[in-house]
């Protein structure tokens, strides 16, 4: 894969990925139209570096305001460690629950079924896209519903916090959100919180610190995928190159994080301007596109 291929790759990841429109199911799409192979270990890992890189971009940008609101004292700090501990446990029980369902069905008697092996089939990610797309519509139409009868609850309240209830329901969301391509994490968890009661601000907010807290963890699974890949093909005819699968990640995860800072500010513009549910729409309009593109034999 040319560097020209990751730049792109990153960019696009960079800019989706914070953005309430499923990164994974555009750098898929593009993966495909590049000629690559969204499921193989190397590209596998090539995505988790990619997230790496706006995760980072994700603790610079909400550093201080993390700092104002979850460090501004000990009961704060303490309620945030037990609220994303709890949703991210959910996240990983539901998660891995789904995983092991899926490649005990789909996969059924195929030797080395990987969760993985889906990601490349666009005839999934887009009615995955379409869920995302209808979840952010309603959480935007009633958001505007609300600010239109005048009745602001905490909606600007930038201070706001979540409860208890709500970061399990966005952590529960989360781990729907793992296994499919398409359905957008941070949409889906943000509309979530949005539906259950939360505003707008502490709900973006509580998203973007459960992708900081569960990136490690993907990108060591991801890491330990491509390690038995590597080892597989050690004796084929076409051998993985761990070190530039690992060079290459390491150059999309810098150029992602440029993006991906630049795709946070407009997010935080857009959600201030109660422009929420034109996400959705974009969402369905690029399920039929990925649909389209299915029927077309990518």
């Amino acid at each position: 894969m040319s560097i020209l291929s990751v730049i792109i790759l990153a960019i696009i990841q960079g800019l989706a990925e914070l953005l309430p429109v499923s990164s994974s199911a555009h750098v898929v799409v593009a993966e495909k139209l590049m000629g690559l192979d969204p499921s193989s270990p190397q590209m596998t890992l090539l995505l988790v570096m990619l997230h790496t890189g706006t995760m980072f971009a994700v603790i610079v940008y909400f550093w201080k305001t993390w700092k104002k609101v979850y460090f501004s004292s000990t009961s704060s700090f303490i309620r945030i460690v037990v609220y994303l501990g709890c949703a991210t446990a959910l996240t990983g029980i539901v998660g891995i629950a789904l995983k092991n369902i899926l490649e005990k069905t789909i996969f059924r008697g195929a030797e080395k079924a990987e969760i993985e092996q889906l990601f490349s089939h666009l005839e999934l990610i887009a009615p995955a896209l379409a869920a995302a797309g209808i979840l952010i519509l309603i959480a935007g139409l009633m958001e505007r519903r609300i600010k239109k009868a005048g009745y602001t609850r905490i909606l600007a309240d930038e201070e706001a916090t979540l409860t208890l209830r709500q970061a399990l329901w966005m952590g529960l969301v989360q781990g729907i959100a793992l296994p499919f391509r398409g359905f957008s994490r941070s949409g889906a968890t943000i509309s979530t919180g949005m539906l259950t009661g939360a505003a707008k601000e502490p709900a973006e907010r509580f998203s973007f610190a459960m992708a900081v807290l569960i990136t490690p963890a993907v990108i060591a699974a991801e890491l330990v995928r491509l390690l038995k890949a590597v080892h597989a093909s050690a004796a084929s005819s076409a051998p993985i190159d761990l070190h530039a699968s690992l060079l290459t990640g390491a150059l999309g995860a810098v150029f992602s994080f440029i993006a991906g800072l630049l795709a946070l500010k407009w997010l935080s513009r857009w959600l201030e301007s109660g422009h929420w549910y034109l996400f959705g729409i974009y969402c369905l309009i690029a399920s039929a596109v990925v649909f389209y593109l299915h029927t077309r034999g990518f």
